[in-house]
């Protein structure tokens, strides 16, 4: 029953990174061109705000800071690197450094969560990488040391993300969706100063770049992270990360059927590959031991009669065993 829960909370919590896969295809065909902060800040802050206004909880004591770290780290820092090494690096280099984020999780699990670093975990890190490597990328490119540096610290801040939340839980009476409320709207009042200053604001808006942010705010931010936290709280923290996996499968596939790009028979066997490094990133079901009647069954009790013609009931005589005990 255990094992079918995880199942199912491992597959809701997918959805997540899903969505996510979208966002390049909804940024490039529906939204003002070359303003990816603008994007970011716009998926998060006004979704966070409404949360907030639905859930009329603001943090109280250590939540102040633990909420902006949080937010910083799973939403504002994390989107503002991810884009920038997305616009330095080519050939999809930004996600295959990216994809090394599951190893740091289990790294920093390992030291903040007590949980044990286990072979098939590492195989599945080398897995997962290997499986982008052949999803993205495009032979050689030269490599930006900044574009480079920014890939890997948005792999780590994603890795602490999941980590801290997993580690500080939720405050006791705070809901799920003032949870998130609070991440987004960190993250976006992070990424706002950011945007007004390396962004210039786009003329007007037209009816595709409205629902280009409507699709961000309510799939890609709100929904999405309620999904996403509440798959850390019921998950373990490595097998959460390896589910940020499927984002490349699902923005490769994406590209294949409304970009007129080509999907190669490599790319397929690196989807295979990623998605078989998901599924031994899973918690694995528990042994249940038998128990020593299940292995050693006890003898049956014999019945003796007895020939006194005063006592004729049955007398039940223990088997040597329980004599044994007795």
């Amino acid at each position: 029953m255990k094992n079918r829960q995880n199942v199912l909370t491992a597959a809701l919590t997918g959805l997540a990174p899903a969505v996510w896969g979208s966002t390049y295809l909804v940024t490039t065909e529906l939204l003002p061109p070359d303003r990816p902060l603008l994007a970011t800040t716009m998926r998060a802050l006004p979704g966070g705000l409404v949360l907030l206004a639905l859930g009329l909880k603001l943090p109280v004591g250590i939540w102040w800071w633990r909420a902006l770290v949080l937010g910083i780290l799973n939403i504002g820092a994390f989107n503002f690197l991810l884009f920038f090494a997305a616009y330095r690096l080519p050939g999809g280099i930004a996600a295959m450094i990216m994809s090394a984020q599951p190893m740091f999780v289990v790294i920093l699990a390992a030291l903040f969560l007590a949980e044990r670093i286990r072979a098939i975990h590492a195989l599945a890190c080398a897995m997962g990488t290997g499986g982008v490597v052949l999803l993205v990328f495009r032979g050689t490119a030269s490599l930006d040391t900044i574009g480079v540096l920014a890939a890997v610290g948005g792999a780590l801040c994603m890795a602490s993300g999941i980590t801290l939340t997993k580690r500080w839980g939720r405050p006791e009476g705070v809901g799920l969706l003032t949870f998130t409320g609070w991440q987004l709207t960190a993250g976006g009042l992070v990424l706002l100063p950011f945007w007004l200053w390396l962004e210039d604001l786009p003329n007007g808006l037209t009816g595709s770049n409205v629902i280009g942010f409507a699709y961000l705010i309510i799939l890609g931010a709100v929904l999405s992270y309620i999904v996403w936290f509440r798959g850390i709280e019921r998950l373990p923290a490595v097998a959460v990360s390896f589910l940020a996996l499927g984002s490349p499968i699902v923005a490769t596939l994406l590209g294949y059927l409304f970009k007129d790009q080509t999907l190669s028979a490599l790319q397929i066997v690196g989807m295979v590959v990623i998605f078989l490094a998901v599924v031994l990133g899973q918690p694995r079901p528990p042994k249940i031991p038998r128990t020593k009647s299940e292995e050693t069954p006890s003898a049956p009790p014999r019945t003796l009669v007895s020939p006194s013609p005063t006592n004729p009931e049955p007398v039940t005589q223990p088997s040597s065993r329980a004599r044994g005990r007795i």
